[in-house]
């Protein structure tokens, strides 16, 4: 699964990368679909993940003022001090286990499995959202092909 969590950082930091070409005004564009624009979806991406893995570390969430992040250099560096909270209890045994896991923010319980497999998914899907968008600017997305990564 860790492999899976690999893969969608790659293709972040490449789409943070993309970014980089296009002006602000562009990023914050509102477009229909997604979390309303570029670099906000980019931003959503990375509070789910970082929400739902403090919520099975049973920490405290920390909502994102998605108003301080209006350059894409604030959101990967965002993302990378995650990252790097995330990566010590994703390569621990904690994180297999199939304990229960609630979350303020939602109703109910889920596995630590459920959980896991949620935030890859969530994050490919909106990977898709944000090929869309690049292909309605005539640009070229970042390829969300697994093969040829080194990940395997």
């Amino acid at each position: 699964m860790y492999t899976f969590f690999q893969y969608n950082w790659q293709v972040r930091d490449e789409w943070f990368t993309w970014c980089e070409q296009l002006a602000k005004e562009e990023l914050l564009k509102e477009r229909i679909g997604g979390h309303h624009n570029i670099l906000h979806t980019l931003l959503h991406i990375i509070d789910v993940e970082y929400s739902w893995v403090r919520a099975m570390q049973q920490k405290e969430d920390i909502p994102l003022d998605f108003s301080s992040y209006g350059e894409v250099h604030q959101v990967r560096e965002l993302s990378h001090q995650c990252r790097d909270e995330i990566k010590g209890f994703l390569q621990s045994n904690e994180a297999i286990s199939n304990e229960r896991v609630t979350a303020p923010w939602m109703e109910g319980s889920f596995t630590r499995h459920e959980i896991l497999h949620h935030i890859i998914a969530h994050e490919i899907h909106h990977i898709g959202q944000l090929s869309i968008w690049a292909r309605e600017l005539n640009l070229k997305p970042v390829s969300a092909n697994v093969i040829f990564r080194g990940l395997f």
